[in-house]
């Protein structure tokens, strides 16, 4: 009985020691965000073993977890029919709110899920609650994208898909068989979709044929730039969950299927460093100095490398294409964008990606609103039932919808 309760007593020592991470007392429900933590790298852990073993690569292994405790069927009700499809080879959850006599055209919002190019799904239980959530209480036609993800394919294939996808609902024929007004349409998407959704957002700005088609752009904690891993908020949140700084640097690294070996050196800027000719007339376009409020600076000093690795590059250009990091668009290519919601957390790698856009966009002259919660961390806005219900993840989804509905 005693060595039981010693073992007992150990066991859990050492779960209190696996779950418990230092965390700013300011972030929403601390020891929920602990556990959510805790589970997402027990999965990783688990994934990273399938894929040393031989059996299968690890974000697939990981996905696969994801998917299988949270997938939902596609599953109707009363007031939100929702059924699965494909646009133009494309798969898309569809969502549509009731019908209502006084308002036969709908707003509509094409929504793109996060997840790092390479995880989640538009049918995982998250992302289906919130885009019922918006379609019931903007009685809006919702097109969540199931774009194909790394490591089946990588980028630009993502891009492609909700760009296809996007365009065959655009048609007047598509728009009338779903009741949608096609002066009331909005792209959206969190963390990588925030970033597809920008990319998508620029894109059609620069067709003839898709210009001012889009009447609002919401982009929720986006991922907007891969030149520098030391704004900020990266130096802020290095280590904080669900995203710390390591991650989403792996997160780039493997959406253009390059060298883990890299990973090291674009933490410390080595890829854009003042030799690295690529990178030196872009860097102005995130200079966060001049981008950023002395409240979000602080006493945080610049990153940038006298010498680096000219390699990574050489081998990863795609590091500098706009389609991969809006944030480093043209100027006259921003000019052109619709009215703008960015939604931003202070614990967040991110939070400054989505700050210096809003402020690059003003600078444009677009119309931005930029909402940010002093509590939140990053996904938190897809947590909002039990047992991950948290109270930013309530109020981030309330004003973000809120923004919809008087703006689109």
């Amino acid at each position: 009985m005693r060595s039981s309760c010693v073992l007992l007593t150990a066991l859990v020592a050492l779960a209190a020691y696996y779950i418990y991470i230092p965390l700013p007392s300011s972030v929403s429900d601390p020891w929920k965000l602990m556990l959510l933590d805790a589970t997402f790298r027990s999965a990783q852990q688990v994934s990273n073993l399938i894929h040393y073993l031989g059996l299968s690569h690890h974000l697939l292994a990981l996905n696969f977890i994801i998917v299988s405790f949270g997938k939902k069927s596609a599953w109707s009700s009363p007031q939100v029919k929702v059924t699965d499809t494909d646009f133009d080879g494309v798969e898309v959850r569809v969502f549509e709110g009731s019908p209502k006599p006084e308002e036969p055209l709908k707003r509509s919002v094409v929504y793109i899920h996060g997840g790092g190019w390479a995880l989640a799904s538009a049918k995982i239980r998250y992302y289906d609650e919130l885009c019922t959530a918006m379609a019931e209480e903007l009685n809006a036609v919702i097109v969540s994208i199931e774009y194909r993800l790394v490591p089946k394919v990588y980028f630009p294939a993502q891009i492609h898909d909700v760009v296809r996808a996007t365009k065959y609902f655009l048609q007047p024929e598509v728009l009338h068989k779903y009741s949608v007004d096609p002066g009331r349409i909005g792209i959206s998407g969190d963390s990588a979709g925030g970033n597809l959704a920008a990319a998508l957002g620029q894109q059609f700005t620069q067709d003839a044929n898709l210009k001012n088609k889009l009447k609002v752009q919401a982009l929720i904690y986006p991922v907007l730039q891969a030149l520098d891993f030391n704004t900020p908020s990266y130096q802020q949140n290095v280590n904080t969950p669900i995203l710390p700084r390591y991650v989403m640097v792996k997160y780039w690294v493997d959406y253009f299927k390059g060298d883990y070996d890299f990973v090291q050196a674009m933490i410390v800027n080595n890829h854009t460093s003042m030799d690295v000719e690529e990178a030196v007339a872009l860097r102005a376009r995130l200079n966060w100095t001049s981008l950023l409020p002395a409240s979000i600076t602080k006493g945080y000093k610049p990153v940038v490398q006298t010498t680096g690795n000219a390699r990574i590059l050489r081998e990863i250009p795609q590091l500098l294409d706009a389609r991969s990091a809006p944030l480093i668009a043209d100027q006259e290519v921003l000019r052109h964008l619709p009215k703008t919601y960015i939604l931003t957390c202070e614990h967040d790698v991110l939070r400054d990606d989505g700050i210096m856009y809003a402020k690059r966009l003003e600078s444009a002259g677009v119309e931005v609103t930029l909402d940010h919660f002093e509590d939140g961390f990053h996904g938190c806005m897809i947590f909002t039932s039990w047992p991950t219900n948290f109270s930013v993840g309530i109020r981030t989804r309330n004003s973000y919808i809120k923004w919809l509905d008087q703006n689109l």
